[in-house]
């Protein structure tokens, strides 16, 4: 069935995780579906942000999909972003037990910033092309998400693997989740949608 082209809802989604975890490389793996080598990318700086459309039985859903950066001088600059997410992926580097560690950080300021316990929040360990002793078992990052009561997926921007699922399988979760998106109209059986979302005043976490 074809979709659409009216837009049924607008959603936000942060990445969030510490630098060199491969945030960018997701976003635009799953938007794009390219892949640039660490010597083709820089760090960013505060806030990216990019845009695409998700289509589902027959609606279409635009995704808002914000990296914003991991670097600890840029902490306080990227709380303001919070606002307004109804999903968080919380991305670490498998292959660096430091990054995996550091989620508990992230979770943290996730709860301050977004402490709505709809809010769909996701713990993906990237890069598991990468050939390493030191990788975190993946049983170890399940057994972490399940703590948080987090969805958990690991992927490769590289290689494509497991990142269109990771992020379809958290905005399906958003879309199984109205109280996140939909509000009651004044008219009986139609449903209005903030769009504000994009500029970080949508209604999906109450910060």
């Amino acid at each position: 069935m074809t979709p659409t082209s009216e837009i049924t809802a607008t959603f936000k989604i942060l990445l969030i995780g510490d630098s060199n975890v491969g945030k960018s490389s997701i976003i635009r793996r799953f938007t794009d579906d390219k892949f640039l080598s660490p010597e083709e990318t820089n760090a960013t700086i505060g806030v990216d942000f990019k845009v695409t459309m998700y289509d589902v039985d027959d609606k279409r859903y635009k995704l808002a999909i914000w990296d914003t950066a991991g670097q600890e001088r840029f902490r306080t600059l990227t709380s303001s972003y919070y606002r307004g997410a109804q999903g968080v992926i919380l991305a670490y580097d498998v292959s660096s037990r430091e990054t995996f560690e550091n989620l508990e950080n992230w979770i943290e300021e996730v709860n301050t910033y977004c402490p709505s316990d709809d809010v769909v929040k996701m713990i993906v360990g990237n890069k598991i092309d990468k050939e390493t002793e030191e990788r975190v078992p993946r049983k170890e990052g399940f057994e972490y998400a399940r703590k948080h009561q987090t969805l958990f997926l690991e992927c490769s921007a590289k290689t494509k693997v497991g990142v269109q699922q990771a992020v379809e399988e958290l905005v399906n979760k958003i879309i199984d989740t109205p109280s996140l998106w939909r509000k009651s109209s004044p008219t009986k059986g139609t449903v209005s949608v903030d769009e504000s979302v994009t500029s970080g005043l949508g209604s999906g976490c109450a910060c």
